[in-house]
């Protein structure tokens, strides 16, 4: 069998971004090796360091570049010293907008009993995927300021939905949810204090309408109520879709129900297009270079890697040795409080799927 390789751009960006996605690297190396497929990675500079020493962002030829590749995976980008949003737009922005990365997938799923913070929860209630629109809404920069700065100032920011983001968004989450065991989607908007949300209701319904998707169940849900839902119920979800804005806010609400930023990975998607996968946790620069960061969003995100690019047991198998690490308690927990370092869990998942290799 001939090897496969699949190119991927790198961006290891600011903060405990570097350190994550070493060990990151490491596990899907070591995945690589035992699957028989290769990874040929070009490194980025895009950061707060790098901006810093040469006043450069990340420039439209990157993106050029990117396009050429099979993925990009990203550590984290946001850097205190710079004002807000400056580097996050200009390569997380850039990225989802001039790419085009029209969803944002996250699995909502809590491996290990200790880690959910519900009473009565865990592996088998809290186990679904949001699919966020991810390029259109509030994030798009269209509005502005009046008067700034006085006390007659208006800000303004406009909510823009399109019929063709609404729908690739939502016939992609129909998809989703026929290839899932329950075959289940839920549309989270506000339609009932949003006029412009009945494009999302009526698109919903149009495509579900059709017969591709006669299987999959629906229901509809306002995201005030979905929120309390997630905490309440969460095994009533198994495919959520939503908007930008709602997806980004219940994601985080998500990523605690797993057990904490620290096992939550994102992949930003445009089907049969490159797309970029990250973990979700920020660039927390007050951990920078001490080694307490826990990489195990960064390595799930090189999991979902492996999985968009085709090689779905190499994923599978980093999946299920995180699993059984935390399972067992090996790894105790998501965060810095684990006793271990950040190469000390990279070597852990590393050796557990040589391990398990070795057994098949």
């Amino acid at each position: 069998m001939s090897r496969r390789e699949y190119a991927v751009a790198v961006i290891p960006g600011d903060g405990i971004g570097p350190e994550v996605v070493a060990e990151a690297l490491k596990v899907v190396k070591a995945a690589a090796s035992i699957h028989g497929f290769s990874l040929k990675l070009t490194e980025y500079p895009w950061s707060g360091d790098h901006y810093l020493k040469t006043q450069v962002l990340m420039p439209d030829e990157a993106l050029d570049e990117y396009r050429q590749q099979d993925a990009v995976f990203l550590g984290a980008i946001g850097d205190p010293r710079l004002p807000i949003g400056l580097i996050e737009r200009a390569v997380v922005g850039a990225l989802r907008f001039r790419l085009d990365l029209y969803v944002n997938l996250r699995p909502i799923r809590c491996l290990a009993d200790h880690l959910s913070p519900l009473k009565g929860k865990g592996p088998k209630e809290i186990d679904f995927v949001v699919c966020r629109e991810n390029t259109e809404d509030a994030y798009t920069g269209i509005g502005g300021f009046l008067k700034k700065g006085t006390q007659d100032e208006v800000a303004i920011q406009e909510m823009i939905y399109t019929r063709k983001g609404v729908e690739r968004v939502i016939r992609y989450a129909y998809e989703t949810a026929k290839r899932r065991p329950r075959r289940k989607l839920t549309l989270v908007d506000k339609a009932n204090a949003i006029n412009a949300h009945d494009l999302w209701r009526r698109t919903f319904a149009e495509v579900g309408a059709e017969k591709a998707y006669a299987d999959v169940s629906t229901e509809v849900a306002y995201v005030d109520a979905a929120g309390m839902w997630m905490v309440k119920n969460p095994e009533s979800f198994d495919v959520i879709v939503t908007t930008n804005l709602f997806g980004d806010i219940l994601t985080d609400l998500g990523a605690i129900l797993q057990g904490g930023m620290g096992i939550a990975a994102s992949g930003n998607l445009h089907p049969g297009r490159v797309s970029m996968f990250e973990p979700i946790h920020g660039s927390a620069p007050k951990y920078r270079g001490l080694g307490k960061a826990n990489p195990l969003a960064a390595i799930a995100a090189g999991a979902m890697l492996l999985d968009y690019v085709g090689e779905r047991e190499a994923a599978a198998r980093i999946e299920g040795a995180v699993e059984r690490l935390l399972v067992s308690r090996r790894i105790s927990s998501v965060g810095t409080d684990s006793g271990l370092s950040t190469s000390q869990v990279g070597d852990l998942v590393t050796a557990e799927l040589k391990a398990q290799a070795a057994k098949a």
